[in-house]
């Protein structure tokens, strides 16, 4: 007796056998609950932004003098596939873009590596700025966005800014958020308008403004004082907050009396010029409006932190949120991923159940029901075989899934099929005397096939570029599925059959409706020829020719 057989005989009346069906059905339900639900696979493609300041230099002086030098020194990291640079007045940017799979943690240690230990790609007396290095991934995507908008014609984006501000604070405080910011509005600054003329009277110029600001606006520690007991820290200085701050600023003396910064300048407090617009538009028409994106952290569930980032949201109403402030859910990618998980899993669910109904017409009630049973443990492993893995619950994995429903339930079928077959046979046998020679019947081959089946699907998980990462949820899903499978044809399904396939039901039920249809068709076709409607076909010859 081959392998498949003796596993057969070991497992078929274990008490281990229903405990680890359990435990795979158990497996599966806690993968289905912890798994995080992503709309698209998790792609390492890293890659980081250099920032090099050149303060004072045009354009043409970045390129040569800091951009292009600094792209032969990144181009030398391994693991690079693109250097970009872009040269503006004052400032070089250069993109770094790793290969698509590359370790993000290991690619910028290596990338800050390279910066630090090749400083000198410019002379420091031209006065080039330190670099910043500001790496991005897929996870700077923003999984929720919220647009601030109001109908209200007094309020404006500079007021819907100081909304957006005031929620950062408290989306930050929510586990599994990442990046916080708010875009669009003119920002708050406090203006400085110089008055010429008044500067000139006073002898005040604008390196005198510029000083005063800077030096009031520090705040430095200088020393502490011990006394009964205690310490006391001493702390100089102040950071200026409002108008009012800058206009008691002293600039100068001019005819032995201070020249505050409110006689030589207009100083006002508000909106800045804005770089960035956004608008909010329906039926009513179109209103300023500012947009607060909220991103996750790596590995945690899109639809439990956009959840959480709305129903946050919905409570800061009337507290945070003022009257007349309305909020739009203008991105919800827990939503979209959450919908599409569910359709998919609902297409998995009919799928299953469109075999077993196949099953319980071709064979019988009873080996339905082992069918099913063995495809729901297969499909239940095999989800907890992909979380631990890594892979999220997102429409590739599952679809994966769906693709390989159709293989996934052939060791199964394959095995009660013949189960069924021998127990016609020989119907005078016990069931276990009969499982182990049937199944080991059919084991090597379906040995066989399943390894060729995951032989042809496993090298696209191989595949190099975007696409290999993307679509690898489904070589290794199925190829997972096709092993496991394997494993709960040979050991939970002897077990099923041995507990349903009872010993004469074959009597009772008798077979499926496919077989007796297929039975009915062959006894007519054997009578109508018995009959002679079918005609024999013959052949005349001379006498004692070969007929």
């Amino acid at each position: 007796m081959g392998i498949s057989g003796k596993i057969a005989a070991l497992f078929q009346r274990s008490q281990m056998t229903p405990l680890i069906a359990l435990i795979a059905f158990l497996l599966g339900l806690f993968a289905v609950l912890v798994t995080p639900r992503e709309e698209e696979p998790q792609i390492n493609v890293t890659m980081a932004n250099v920032f090099v300041p050149f303060p004072g230099a045009s354009a043409r002086d970045v390129e040569n003098l800091v951009a292009r030098p600094a792209e032969q020194v990144l181009s030398r990291i391994a693991g690079i596939e693109h250097v970009y640079s872009v040269s503006r007045p004052g400032m070089a940017v250069i993109t770094v873009q790793y290969v698509v799979g590359e370790d993000p943690i290991q690619a910028l240690v290596r990338l800050y590596d390279t910066v630090n230990s090749n400083r000198d790609w410019v002379s420091p007396q031209l006065g080039v700025g330190e670099p910043i290095i500001k790496p991005k991934g897929i996870d700077d995507v923003p999984i929720v966005t919220l647009t601030f908008w109001t109908k209200d014609a007094a309020r404006a984006a500079f007021e819907m800014q100081q909304v957006a501000r005031a929620v950062e604070i408290e989306m930050k405080r929510i586990p599994g958020t990442r990046d916080v910011a708010t875009l669009g509005g003119p920002g708050h600054v406090i203006r400085v308008a110089m008055d010429a003329e008044r500067m000139a009277a006073h002898g005040i110029t604008a390196q005198d403004l510029k000083a005063a600001l800077q030096l009031s606006n520090a705040l430095q520690p200088s020393g502490n004082l011990v006394s009964g007991n205690r310490e006391i820290l001493v702390e100089t200085g102040t950071y200026l907050e409002t108008a009012a701050d800058v206009k008691r600023l002293v600039v100068g003396v001019d005819a032995g009396k201070p020249v505050f910064m409110s006689d030589v300048a207009v100083i006002s407090d508000g909106a800045d010029q804005p770089s960035q617009y956004v608008w909010h538009g329906n039926k009513e028409g179109e209103f300023p409006a500012v947009t607060l994106s909220i991103s996750k952290k790596p590995g945690v569930n899109a639809a439990d932190v956009a959840e959480s980032v709305i129903a946050r949201a919905e409570a800061l109403k009337g507290a945070v949120i003022p009257e007349g402030v309305e909020f739009t859910v203008t991105r919800n990618y827990g939503a979209t991923a959450t919908d599409k998980a569910q359709k998919l899993i609902g297409k998995l669910v009919f799928a299953t159940g469109a075999v077993v109904l196949l099953v319980l017409f071709a064979l019988g009630k009873r080996e339905a029901v082992i069918v099913g049973v063995a495809v729901t443990l297969t499909l239940a492993a095999t989800l907890f075989a992909s979380w631990a893995w890594g892979f999220t619950l997102n429409r590739v994995s599952l679809f994966a899934l769906i693709f390989s429903i159709g293989i996934l339930v052939d060791d199964a079928i394959v095995v009660v099929e013949n189960i069924h077959r021998w127990q016609q046979l020989e119907p005078d046998k016990h069931l276990w005397e009969i499982i182990p020679k049937a199944v080991d019947e059919v084991g090597g081959p379906t040995i066989l096939a399943t390894f060729t089946v995951i032989a042809a699907l496993l090298p696209m998980a191989f595949v190099s570029g975007l696409m290999g990462p993307y679509m690898s949820p489904i070589p290794i899903n199925a190829s997972m599925g096709m092993f496991i499978s394997l494993a709960i044809a040979f050991v939970v399904t002897p077990w099923l059959a041995l507990k349903l396939l009872k010993s004469g039901h074959h009597a009772d039920t008798g077979p499926g409706w496919l077989s007796r249809l297929w039975e009915r068709r062959t006894r007519r076709d054997s009578s109508r020829q018995n009959r002679g409607e079918y005609a024999a076909p013959t052949m005349s010859t001379a006498p004692g020719a070969l007929t």
